[in-house]
Parts: C-alpha cells; sequence; structure tokens
C-alpha cells in the first residue's frame, strides 16, 4: 500500500507550478511572514488554503466562482458592489473617518483575500484566469490607496515598501 503524500500547507517554491517560479522570483512573494506579501500575512495565508480548499471541492469551476465567494463572504457585499467605484480616493478617505465602517475589514481584509486567492491559483496551476484578473487588480489599487491614507494596519514606514511589492503584484497579473 503507497502512502499518501502529505498535501503542502502555505506557500512555498518546492510545490508551486514553474510557471508561478517563472513569473514571480521574488522572495517576499513566497515568505510565509512577510506581513506584505501576498502570503505572509494571516488574510493572505487563510486565502491560500481556502482556495486550495474550495479547489479540492469544485476542480472544474471556474475560480472566479472562487474570488466571488470570497468577496461575497469576507467583504459582505454583493459581487456587483464590487466595482471601480470603490477605488475612489474621496470614497476611501470617507470610509477610513466613518467611524461605523470598519476599513481594516472591509478594504484591506477584502482586498487582501482577493489577492491572495487570485495568486493562489497561479501557484498551484500556474495561471489566473481572465474573468479573475480584474477582481485582484481592482484590490491592488484600492489597497494603494488606502495604505497611503491610513497608518492602521502598517506604520506608515512601509508604504513604499508596501507599494513597491503591490506594483511588482501588478506586474506579475499583467504577465499570467
Amino acid at each position: 500500500m503507497m502512502e499518501e503524500e502529505e498535501e503542502p500547507y502555505g506557500i512555498d517554491r518546492e510545490h508551486a507550478h514553474p510557471r508561478a517560479l517563472e513569473l514571480a522570483p521574488e522572495d517576499f512573494f513566497w515568505d510565509c511572514v512577510d506581513e506584505l506579501g501576498p502570503f505572509g500575512s494571516d488574510e493572505g495565508d487563510t486565502a491560500l488554503s481556502e482556495f486550495r480548499e474550495w479547489r479540492k471541492e469544485n476542480p472544474t469551476m471556474p475560480a472566479v466562482d472562487c474570488l466571488v465567494w470570497t468577496i461575497e463572504s469576507v467583504g459582505e457585499m454583493e459581487v456587483e458592489e464590487y466595482n471601480d467605484s470603490l477605488l475612489s480616493e474621496s470614497k476611501i478617505a470617507a470610509q477610513i473617518a466613518d467611524k461605523d465602517f470598519d476599513d481594516v475589514q472591509y478594504i484591506y481584509t477584502l482586498d487582501t483575500s482577493v489577492i491572495a486567492t487570485g495568486f493562489a491559483q497561479l501557484v498551484d496551476e500556474g495561471r489566473i484566469d481572465p474573468d479573475c484578473k480584474r477582481f485582484i487588480q481592482r484590490a491592488i489599487e484600492r489597497l494603494t490607496t488606502w495604505s497611503k491614507l491610513t497608518d492602521s494596519v502598517m506604520p506608515t514606514t512601509h508604504v513604499k515598501e508596501y507599494h513597491a511589492k503591490l506594483q511588482v503584484l501588478e506586474r506579475i497579473l499583467q504577465e499570467a
């Protein structure tokens, strides 16, 4: 009887698709503790794990269905509401200022989860489905604006580094 191979947990190069390794050679992408990377935060790690669980249960479904589930569950909104109107700097500033709006949950956690879910497909399958790209791009853009306007999650000293890493993710997204 053959021993069942243990499934990988978390992000690592050893189990990654070769195309992901080619498109994302940067160390931060593969770092499980770099909070500014796609999988280094608790949110990113959870999204990676949940994508893998979802994929096991839905092997033939388009990955965009997982992204929709992520947006609707983490963001507590209909996917149609996750549109370009969310990118307005004045809207994001108003949300940050609104004491009844949890911007850490509904911007940072949601967008980090969207990014990690989308890039999880690249890591495991070597591609990002075209239908997923607009959601991931929106998340990158919104986090870029949000992080300029607040210091609730990271000190302002890390914002430049975070923006540089988001730009790398944007490049990878375009090439995937």
